[in-house]
């Protein structure tokens, strides 16, 4: 069974930072990510990274604020915010992808206030 353990949002003032994890269980994936979903718009890619060789890839509204990061040994993936702005405020959802299908944690929070 697969699963994706998302920790780290919360509350956070502008310009400050927050560290997101996921850690993943039950299968092996050839990339995991982060997206996120603000009230009232769509899904939204964030970053994704690949687990053999580390690619690496970023919205254009994240880059050079945001750093995704893994650990193999822990199958744990890492988001760092930095300089957060009120248009960062939304859930995110860890992501996962196998040969087998695409696979999503529960949601984690973050909410960057003015």
């Amino acid at each position: 069974q697969v699963q994706l353990i998302e920790s780290g949002g919360g509350l956070v003032q502008a310009g400050g930072s927050l560290r997101l994890s996921c850690a993943a269980s039950g299968r092996a994936f050839n990339s995991m990510g982060w997206y996120r979903q603000a009230p009232g718009k769509e899904r939204e890619f964030v970053a994704t990274v690949m687990w053999s060789g580390g690619g690496i890839n970023y919205a254009y509204s994240v880059r050079g604020r945001f750093t995704i990061s893994r650990n193999n040994a822990k199958n744990t993936v890492y988001l760092q915010m930095n300089s957060l702005k009120p248009e960062d405020t939304a859930i995110y959802y860890c992501s996962a992808r196998s040969g087998l299908g695409d696979y999503w944690g529960q949601g984690t929070q973050v909410t960057v206030s003015s």
